[in-house]
């Protein structure tokens, strides 16, 4: 029957009775007596907690800065702590303070200090809970709603707080969305998202270090998995607040098309980088050139691939352009790769011999197959020198194809140098006939 009559007590009345109650309760705690004592014990463990949480902070900052050596995890929730100290010591003083005043006094002469201890030991697990959600902007809607939900609830006056929150609402229709939905929403969804976060985490690190999986479907699985996990607590805490996902569904829907013909590039290189994790075509690992860029592939997302180059430098080539371009997968089905050099010598050194010397050179190279041998050919007589092709093998194009062939043309040099056989240059002679008109030519030249 109660709670019938406060559902017809409009949102005004509903408000102005808490105002009222909470002036009241204000005025009697500025009243002379212990209720006054108390307000003013809590004011100096604030301000006590305040400056201890100075004086520590700098001098774990400093402690913090010697400790190099510990792993990086270690270090996050050290300066989470630090940041905290102020609402730890707090807690700590306040519960101090509480025990000391129980048994020193009677209960009643400590109840708002007991109060206050509960209230700052909330808040302080609720601060460190929240760092489970890495979404800033959702992190702190969870820790203000929380922070706010433990406060009204120790307080006392979570009911009304909540009939006045329900009844700040818009209305279209059947459709009715209040603030007290929305706050719901986004706490009950940021702690679904933590939840969905660490049990991608876990799950991927399983996935990714189970030999019995090709690295591609590793990384298929694992982005599968963040999408079933991460969708399912959205939807979830929707359906757990109560929203009706039905109207949802189909606005989804109609906003989908709309997005769609906007962002067709984004939804290309998504299905692009589905494609390339089923056909196993590229895969972390792979040492690929497109293009002009010759180097290792370190990641498949869902936009794009990345690609790191001997120079450092990290490509992140859109995975429509490896879809649709021509790729050079240097270790797709196996890592043998042929490389070929050309070089030219003089007429007068022996064919024989150069090709000889030549397969030689290449055949003692570290990195060049043994079980596969070189091999030299003559491919054309040019103008200076007689043209020559080097083929060889190697297994290892992870390591880099130019410094391998730059150690073959050296090796190359100092076997041609060793044996006596020249790499010609090109050579003009500039002949004057004796009737020509030398004077004429020099002013021609001026």
């Amino acid at each position: 029957m109660e709670d019938d009559i406060l559902e017809t007590i409009p949102l005004k009345d509903e408000i102005l009775r808490i105002v009222t109650q909470g002036a009241g309760f204000v005025g009697e705690l500025l009243q002379p007596g212990w209720k006054l004592w108390q307000v003013l014990i809590i004011l100096g463990l604030v301000l006590l907690a305040w400056v201890l949480r100075r004086w520590a902070g700098e001098r774990m900052t400093r402690w913090m800065r010697t400790q190099t050596g510990r792993p990086k995890w270690q270090l996050r929730w050290l300066v989470i702590v630090r940041n905290r100290l102020g609402l730890v010591i707090f807690a700590a003083l306040a519960w101090g303070a509480f025990t000391i005043m129980r048994e020193v006094t009677w209960p009643s002469r400590s109840y708002l200090i007991g109060l206050a201890a509960t209230i700052g030991t909330a808040w302080m697990v609720v601060s460190f809970v929240a760092r489970l959600v890495r979404n800033p902007f959702l992190r702190k809607i969870v820790a203000w709603g929380l922070w706010i939900y433990v406060t009204v609830f120790y307080l006392g006056i979570l009911d009304e707080t909540t009939r006045v929150l329900d009844d700040l609402a818009i209305e279209f229709g059947d459709f009715r969305i209040s603030l007290l939905g929305i706050i719901t929403a986004l706490v009950v969804i940021g702690i679904l998202f933590a939840v969905a976060r660490f049990l991608a985490q876990t799950t991927s690190s399983r996935i990714s270090k189970n030999e019995d999986i090709s690295p591609s479907m590793r990384v298929l699985v694992v982005k599968l998995l963040q999408i079933v996990l991460y969708a399912g607590a959205f939807f979830l805490g929707l359906k757990a607040v109560g929203f009706d996902l039905t109207g949802l569904a189909v606005l989804s829907g109609a906003i989908g098309v709309g997005i769609g013909f906007g962002l067709q590039k984004v939804v290309s290189n998504l299905v692009s980088g589905v494609i390339i994790l089923l056909d196993k075509s590229i895969k972390p690992g792979d040492v690929i050139t497109i293009g002009d860029t010759f180097g290792w592939v370190d990641a498949l997302t869902a936009r794009y691939v990345s690609i790191t180059t001997r120079d450092g430098r990290e490509y992140l080539v859109p995975n429509e352009d490896l879809i649709t371009g021509l790729v050079v997968n240097w270790s797709h089905s196996n890592a043998l790769v042929r490389l070929d050099i050309y070089f030219g010598t003089a007429y007068g050194d022996d064919p024989h011999l150069v090709r000889k010397v030549a397969i030689g050179a290449a055949a003692s190279t570290e990195r060049v197959l043994s079980s596969k041998r070189p091999v030299c050919h003559i491919v054309g007589f040019g103008d200076s020198s007689v043209d020559y092709i080097l083929r060889f093998w190697i297994t290892d194009p992870t390591d880099g194809l130019t410094n391998i062939r730059g150690n073959v043309y050296l090796a190359l040099w100092d076997a041609f140098k060793e044996h006596d056989i020249s790499i010609p240059f090109p050579q003009r002679e500039v002949r004057i006939h004796p009737d020509a008109d030398t004077d004429g030519a020099a002013r021609a030249l001026d």
